[in-house]
């Protein structure tokens, strides 16, 4: 963690320092505590910043401290720091194969969804559960978690988003067929996750395991038992195999498909839905069929 850092003469804890300090409104007080350092630290780090002329100090209105800025110079630094940041990344994206970027991305965002349940206080976790049958706004907030989900991991558009909300809107219609069902997971009042089978569309003694997405803020134990509740479904309605339709790269839902019997079985390029993809479809035969 010595020595200088993103092309400049400054250590790791100074930079930091300075892209807190950019953001406006930030005293020496508040630097020790984002920058989790002690305050000796902190008075000496800012001492040479500002003695180098990248940050200048200014009264509070009550006058017991002191605010933080960037000078001319500090702007010029920080603003090269940031370059820095973006071309590293650039170059290290440069460095994958087609449709990995949208592996790291979906890893990045899970990984951003633990931190933050795990940062929550014990008496802050809202529960989620499982809750079957149509719930009030469940078509359009399926839709846009879908749409917002797979514009960020696959580049899909309006084509896409119109398919799920059609199919959706559809199938919802046919949910009194006992072959059908679907399942919401709530936090609260809000809906955060969704999936559902199909049993008509296919035949065969075939199910259909359709619309399965999980809101990225609150992933985790909530897909098992929404792919749980579904397959168990399955499994009682005596359906010889489960078909799925995804997309590649989608790592995590690879995963974890894997762990339920699910193997790829089919694979397709797609661009009707805005953008070219790699379409996959996975198949589960009932256990002991």
């Amino acid at each position: 963690m010595g020595g200088k850092f993103a092309g400049t003469d400054l250590s790791l804890s100074a930079a930091h320092a300075l892209i807190e300090i950019e953001a406006g409104k930030v005293t020496a007080r508040d630097l020790t505590d984002r920058l989790c350092l002690d305050k000796s630290s902190v008075s000496r780090m800012l001492r040479k910043l500002v003695e180098t002329g990248d940050v200048a100090e200014t009264g509070g209105s009550d006058g017991r401290f002191k605010f933080l800025s960037l000078t001319d110079a500090g702007r010029e630094r920080t603003a090269a720091i940031h370059a820095f940041a973006r071309n590293r990344v650039a170059q290290a994206l440069a460095e994958l194969g087609p449709g990995q970027d949208h592996a790291i991305l979906e890893g990045l965002n899970l990984y951003a969804a633990a931190l933050m349940a795990a940062e929550r206080a014990p008496g802050d976790v809202c529960a989620i559960d499982i809750v079957s049958g149509y719930q009030t706004g469940l078509i359009a907030r399926v839709t846009q978690m879908h749409a917002h989900s797979y514009a960020r991991t696959a580049g899909c558009a309006l084509q896409f988003e119109a398919w799920v909300a059609g199919g959706l809107s559809e199938f919802c219609g046919r949910l009194g067929a006992p072959s059908n069902a679907i399942w919401v997971a709530m936090r609260g009042r809000e809906i955060v996750g969704s999936i559902a089978i199909d049993g008509e569309d296919l035949g065969g003694g075939v199910a259909h395991l359709r619309w399965f997405i999980f809101d990225d803020g609150a992933r985790g134990g909530g897909c098992r038992k929404l792919l749980g509740a579904a397959l168990a479904f399955v499994d009682a309605c005596d359906f010889v195999e489960t078909h799925l339709w995804t997309f590649g790269g989608l790592d995590a839902a690879r995963h974890l498909y894997d762990e339920h019997g699910f193997t790829l079985a089919e694979e397709r390029a797609g661009s009707q839905w805005g953008a070219d993809v790699r379409e996959q479809r996975f198949v589960r035969r009932r256990p002991g069929a």
